[in-house]
């Protein structure tokens, strides 16, 4: 069965006009690049507040330090706050300085690590098929161009990274410095014969003896130097242990380490990231070495740790849902590599090993946390840059247009099982089906939200989960009918549209309307405390942790879980301050009614969504006995 690989004569002569000219070649590819990182990223990206509860942690810490002026020693709520190490709060402190404490600034650090990581992987694809042209004597720049372009969206334009790049956590900003380093070290490594042999010719033979990295290895160990002030040791453990498999498997693993000058450049990594790890221990001790390394690193990866535990096959479900929908791509596209024939690989140029790196990036960091007992949804957003690059080689074989093709090189094309592809397509065309399903009947399986009650009615009321299913449904049609007419060259552009389209049409309004149920009563009761709470009076959450109200309210919030804890901490402060004191009281409605405290001990100030905010007056209050229900 012989596959169409044919591509309209329009679009295939307007490439060749772009690609044919370097200077408009590389216009086109900025603009591309720029275009997907704004709708993917920057569009409507401090449009929303806040989303509890992780974000606000982050951006309530590097407010505390742009104020305070500590850089050291990150805080939140009047506590340390040692979870993460400091980049993303220093990151986030210097975007407040240059456009204000708002939600933007909050995001960019994640918004610009995306787009970093996916310009550089865009580079890295479009040069290693340069590099593989140039070895096999032919010349197919719109295959280039094309690939990286592909490459760069499908990074892109997925679930794991939009939902990661537009919130401001730590995650995203550790993805852009371990995949731009990872990157950067196969750039190095790749590159390095070329440039050995450049240098010997114009400088002569004792040039290769420099004490410093080339460029590309000297900006791996500074981005690594990065992953670790964003996340401490596996910003280092887990490049390490991809570049040590990958040139272990090749037998080049002395050779690279010495032309990577290891030991200079584990000093370089040593001079950036240390010295502030040796300030937050010596102001904080073990206070810091225990919370950190012990129990943020280590039982992370023994113990499950916040509840945070899930099945063997959890990431098999999150790299499924979560690079949807190219993930039904991905066993053929590394079975394509024939990753297991070590011989082959030896033996081809270094230029030509980029699928073999990226297919050890990806089952390593895969393997790893899949090994770690306790497991989070963005624990794997690391891989995807690998996974971006192993379906964008995959369609790679698609793109040049026939009369481009000497007979060897068109022969190659062919080499991949076309029952595999035709079954991949199938599942690619029955996976969007059932999501789209899933949305048609989305109301239904919403589970309920104490915080948003009136969510899954809005929802439906809204018309989004239908649209949503239409436009799921629509292009699993249209890529059932290009796979019937063996046009394979549209079936990844297709499932790109079909995302872009609904990221823009369904999932950005969606977004809007749960911040609307979920998260603006909060803000807008921070509001009303910031301007009502008197001097010295104290703030209770019961019930529930939101720190939105800590970063909005710019307030000490004290946090009680349980509602018979928040009355005997009330009648506490009674017996201690009398009747001339008073407190906060910020709390779901059903809550409030549980604490069961007399109608004329407090006094209503605010009712926003789910939740009011009360002050008891403690002059008003008559202790009595309360039971709890």
């Amino acid at each position: 069965m012989r596959m169409k690989l044919s591509v309209p004569p329009i679009i295939d002569q307007w490439f060749q006009k772009i690609v044919t000219r370097p200077a408009l070649a590389a216009t086109v590819s900025i603009l591309w690049l720029i275009l997907i990182n704004w709708v993917a990223y920057w569009w409507n990206l401090g449009s929303i507040g806040l989303i509890d509860e992780t974000e606000p942690l982050f951006a309530e810490a590097s407010r505390q330090m742009f104020v305070t002026g500590d850089w050291i020693t990150p805080f939140f709520n009047g506590e340390t706050r040692f979870d993460k190490p400091v980049l993303i709060y220093w990151f986030q402190a210097i975007a407040y300085a240059i456009i204000g404490v708002n939600e933007w600034a909050v995001r960019l650090p994640s918004a610009i690590a995306a787009m970093a990581v996916i310009s550089l992987t865009f580079y890295t694809l479009q040069w290693h098929l340069a590099k593989e042209d140039e070895l096999e004597q032919v010349s197919r720049p719109n295959r280039r161009y094309l690939t990286a372009a592909v490459a760069a969206a499908v990074l892109a334009f997925n679930p794991e990274m939009i939902v990661w790049g537009r919130i401001g956590v730590s995650d995203m900003l550790l993805t852009g410095c371990m995949g731009s380093a990872l990157l950067c070290f196969f750039l190095g490594y790749a590159g390095k014969k070329e440039q050995g042999a450049g240098e010997q010719g114009s400088r002569g033979a004792g040039s290769s003896q420099s004490l410093l990295p080339n460029k590309w290895y000297l900006a791996f160990y500074v981005l690594i130097s990065g992953a670790i002030l964003t996340k401490g040791p596996v910003g280092i453990v887990l490049p390490g242990l991809i570049i040590f498999a990958f040139l272990l498997y090749l037998g080049k693993l002395r050779e690279v380490l010495r032309e990577m000058r290891f030991f200079v450049g584990m000093l370089i990594i040593l001079g950036l990231s240390a010295p502030w790890y040796i300030l937050v221990i010596w102001r904080n001790g073990w206070n810091y070495i225990n919370s950190f390394f012990g129990y943020h690193n280590l039982e992370r990866f023994t113990e499950v740790v916040n509840g945070h535990s899930a099945p063997w096959y959890f990431y098999f479900l999150v790299v499924l849902l979560g690079f949807a929908p190219y993930s039904v791509y991905l066993p053929l596209a590394m079975f394509r590599l024939k990753f297991w024939q070590r011989s082959h690989w030896r033996a081809q140029e270094r230029a030509r090993q980029l699928g073999l790196f990226v297919c050890i990036w990806f089952l390593t960091i895969f393997g790893f946390f899949t090994v770690a007992v306790t497991k989070l949804p963005s624990y794997v957003l690391p891989l995807m840059p690998a996974a971006a690059i192993l379906v964008a080689l995959l369609w790679s074989d698609f793109f040049p247009s026939q009369n481009e093709l000497t007979p060897r090189v068109r022969g190659k094309l062919f080499t991949s099982s076309p029952l595999a592809l035709l079954l991949s397509g199938w599942v690619n065309v029955v996976f969007l089906s059932a999501l789209a399903v899933g949305m048609f009947h989305l109301p239904q399986l919403l589970g309920s939200d104490q915080a948003a009650p009136n969510f899954r009615l809005q929802i439906e009321n809204s018309g989004l989960p239908v649209l949503g299913g239409w436009v799921l449904l629509l292009s699993a049609v249209i890529i059932a009918f290009s796979i019937i007419s063996r046009r394979w060259h549209s079936v990844i552009g297709l499932n790109l549209l079909g995302f872009a389209a609904f990221l823009i049409i369904v999932l950005m309004p969606a977004v809007f309307l749960m911040d609307q149920e979920r998260q603006l009563p909060l803000r807008q009761l921070s509001v009303v405390t910031a301007q009502v709470q008197k001097p010295n009076e104290e703030l209770l959450m019961v019930g529930f942790k939101k720190p939105t109200v800590v970063f909005y309210s710019h307030k000490h919030v004290n946090f009680i879980k349980l509602t018979k804890d928040a009355v005997k901490h009330i009648q506490n402060q009674v017996a201690q301050e009398g009747q001339s004191g008073s407190l906060l009281v910020l709390a779901e409605q059903k809550n409030f009614v549980k604490m069961d405290l007399q109608p004329d001990g407090y006094e209503n100030l605010a009712t926003k969504g789910a939740y009011q905010l009360n002050r008891v007056n403690f002059k008003k209050m008559k202790r009595k006995k309360v039971n709890i229900s």
